[in-house]
């Protein structure tokens, strides 16, 4: 439904229907001479091997690195729940990798707090778990540096419902 609450119409025509109902999707692929097996994803994917060589794909968005995530986590024994990740990332960044935040005390000491669930350098440092790029900003190390550092002062993230 549009903001006035009343159904848009798209008229009789099947192609302008067909690609209101695909969305984005159809943006993706080329309108002519695109079949199943040559279109491309509309989102990149990156693979994790799981501890039994399984290769899972995940989308590059903020599910997918919340679900990578949450699988390096388990490697590694660290808790946490997608729910509490997703809410404290939005209350942190909202759902921006690269997001930096340049006026709180943190910034004012010279550490501004960065990525997705704003961690400061020497914290990310401190806490990285292996597999994970050396990167505050790349989306997977950030959350799971995070979700380690709240285990250790928190027990989980799931405890986490504010600033920390």
């Amino acid at each position: 439904m549009t903001a006035s609450g009343l159904p848009r119409r798209f008229g009789r025509s099947r192609l302008v229907r067909s690609v209101a109902v695909a969305g984005v999707a159809a943006v993706a692929l080329p309108l002519f001479g695109a079949t199943a097996a040559s279109a491309a994803p509309a989102t990149p994917a990156a693979a994790t091997t799981s501890a039994v060589g399984t290769v899972t794909a995940y989308p590059d968005n903020l599910d997918g690195w919340i679900r990578e995530s949450l699988t390096v986590m388990a490697q590694h024994g660290i808790p946490g729940s997608y729910d509490s990740i997703h809410r404290n990332i939005l209350r942190e960044s909202s759902g921006n990798p690269q997001a930096i935040n340049l006026w709180d005390s943190n910034a004012i000491a010279g550490t501004p707090s960065k990525g997705l669930l704003q961690v400061i350098d020497p914290t990310f440092r401190a806490y990285h778990v292996p597999g994970t790029a050396f990167d505050p900003f790349d989306p997977v190390a950030n959350i799971t540096a995070a979700c380690n550092y709240a285990a250790d002062r928190y027990g989980s993230i799931d405890n986490v419902f504010g600033a920390y």
